[in-house]
C-alpha cells in the first residue's frame, strides 16, 4: 500500500491558529517590535535585534505538527526527532501526545501503516524515509525549503562526478540527511568538515601533501564509506549546513578555491571546483540583524535565547562574543537570580554534550544604567523571548535595593 503523503499542510490552518498563539505568541514582544525594537523600565533598556526567533521554516514546521495533531486525533502521531532545536517546542509537541522516535524506547519498528509519522524541518536520511515508506505510514514532510535547495545541488554534484564537501557540523541531522543525497546517486562521495582548521588539512591534501592513512583516520567519522581523498579531492563541490555562520563559510570556499587553483591552475578550476551559497536567508538575515545591533549601541552584555543544540543560536552567540560580554540561555529559567544565571559557553564545538552548561555570577550589573541587547535564533519562540524580557526586567528592578 503506498504512503499517504502531505508536503503543503493539511487544510486546517485556520483551525490551529489559536493553540499557536497561545502557545508561542508574546504580546510583550509585539509591543516591543512597535516601539522600534526598544523596551525601558526603570534604569532597564532592553535593545532587540530586528530580525529574531522564528524563521518561515521553523514557524511552517510547527504549524504542520500542530495541523496534523488535530487532522488525525485518533491515531498515533509520531516525529522522527526534534522537529526543530527547541526544547520549549519539543516539549509542548510531547505534551499534545506526539511520541518522539528519537526518545529511549521508541524507533521505527513502533511505526505501523495505521501510524502518522512527521519529518522535521531539518529533513531525514535517504535511508530512514525509505525505511518509513517500507512501512506505508502516512508522512506529514516539513522539511525547510532550503535544505531541500542544498539536497538538489548536491546530488546534482555528485551526478556530475563531484564529491560534495559539506561545511556543517557531522551528527547534525540536517548535515546527515544532505550527505546521505550525495552517496543516493550512484558512485557519489561525501567529505563533512566543521572548520577552517579542518579545511586547512583538506586543502594542504589537495595541494599534494600529506598521506591518505592519516586523511582516512583524521576523518574517519566524517566521509561516505568508500572514500579515497587521492581520487575524491580531485573534483569538489562546496555545500553548507544552512544555520552555518556565514563568514566562515565564505572564508572557507575561498580556502577550497585557492587550494584548487594552486594544485591545477586557474584556467581548469571549474574542472575541479564548484561552490553555491547555501546559507538560508533567515539565518543570514538573523546574523546581519546582531552585526547591525553591535554596530549600533554599546551594550553591557548581550543575551542570545535558544536550544543548545542549534547551530544557528549558537553562531549567533559566537558574533556577539566578539565584541561583547555574551550569555547564550536556553530559556527564561536559566536567568537564576539577580546573582547568577545558567549559559551555555560561546564556542564552535560541534559535540554539545561534551560541553556543559555553567553558571556565572555577577551577570547584572547593580548601580546605574543597564543597555542590553538580545537576539534569538530561528527556532526560538516569541513567547520565551517575552518571559526572558519579563524576567530581566524583574531582576533589574529588585537589584536596585539589594545594592
Amino acid at each position: 500500500m503506498a504512503n499517504t503523503l502531505f508536503r503543503k499542510g493539511l487544510g486546517l490552518k485556520h483551525a490551529v491558529e489559536g493553540e499557536l498563539l497561545r502557545d508561542y505568541h508574546s504580546s510583550l514582544v509585539s509591543k516591543i517590535r512597535d516601539s522600534d525594537y526598544q523596551h525601558s523600565a526603570g534604569r532597564l533598556t532592553i535593545h532587540l535585534a530586528q530580525e529574531f526567533g522564528f524563521c518561515y521554516g521553523v514557524d511552517r514546521a510547527v504549524d504542520y505538527a500542530y495541523q496534523t495533531r488535530r487532522r488525525f486525533p485518533d491515531k498515533t502521531v509520531f516525529l522522527t526527532g526534534e522537529i526543530i532545536h527547541n526544547p520549549h517546542v519539543n516539549s509542548r509537541l510531547r505534551d499534545a501526545g506526539i511520541r518522539f522516535l528519537s526518545d529511549p524506547n521508541e524507533n521505527i519498528d513502533s511505526v505501523t501503516a495505521d501510524d502518522v509519522v512527521i519529518l522535521p524541518a531539518f529533513g531525514i536520511t535517504v535511508a530512514e524515509l525509505s525505511l518509513l515508506t517500507d512501512r506505508s505510514c502516512t508522512l506529514v514532510d516539513t522539511t525547510c525549503g532550503s535544505v531541500l535547495n542544498v539536497w538538489k545541488n548536491v546530488k546534482k554534484y555528485a551526478r556530475d562526478g563531484y564529491t560534495a564537501v559539506i561545511h556543517g557540523k557531522v551528527k547534525h541531522e540536517e548535515t546527515q540527511a544532505t550527505a546521505s543525497q550525495a552517496i543516493a546517486v550512484d558512485g557519489g562521495q561525501y567529505l563533512i568538515v566543521l572548520d577552517r582548521e579542518e579545511v586547512e588539512i583538506v586543502c594542504d591534501f589537495i595541494r599534494g601533501h600529506g598521506d591518505s592513512n592519516s586523511f582516512q583516520k583524521r576523518f574517519s567519522n566524517s566521509v561516505s564509506r568508500h572514500f579515497d581523498p587521492k581520487r575524491d579531492l580531485r573534483r569538489v563541490g562546496l555545500a553548507n549546513q544552512t544555520t552555518m555562520l556565514m563568514s566562515e563559510s565564505l572564508a572557507i570556499a575561498e580556502m577550497f578555491r585557492d587550494a584548487m587553483i594552486e594544485r591545477y591552475g586557474d584556467l581548469l578550476i571549474d574542472d575541479h571546483y564548484r561552490a553555491f551559497e547555501t546559507i538560508c536567508s533567515a539565518t543570514q538575515d538573523r546574523q546581519d540583524a546582531v552585526q547591525r545591533l553591535l554596530d549600533e549601541q554599546d551594550f553591557d552584555f548581550m543575551i542570545v535565547i535558544g536550544g543548545y543544540n542549534s547551530s544557528n543560536t549558537r553562531n549567533l552567540a559566537r558574533i556577539c562574543a566578539e565584541r561583547v560580554d555574551t550569555y547564550h540561555i536556553a530559556d527564561p529559567k536559566c536567568l537564576l537570580s539577580v546573582e547568577q544565571l545558567r549559559h551555555l559557553p560561546t564556542t564552535h564545538k560541534a559535540d554539545v554534550k561534551n560541553l556543559g552548561e555553567v553558571t556565572s555570577s555577577g551577570w547584572l550589573p547593580t548601580q546605574g544604567p543597564i543597555n542590553v541587547g538580545i537576539t534569538a535564533g530561528a527556532s526560538t519562540p516569541d513567547i520565551i523571548v517575552g518571559e526572558a524580557i519579563d524576567r530581566i526586567s524583574d531582576f533589574s528592578a529588585a537589584s536596585i535595593f539589594r545594592s
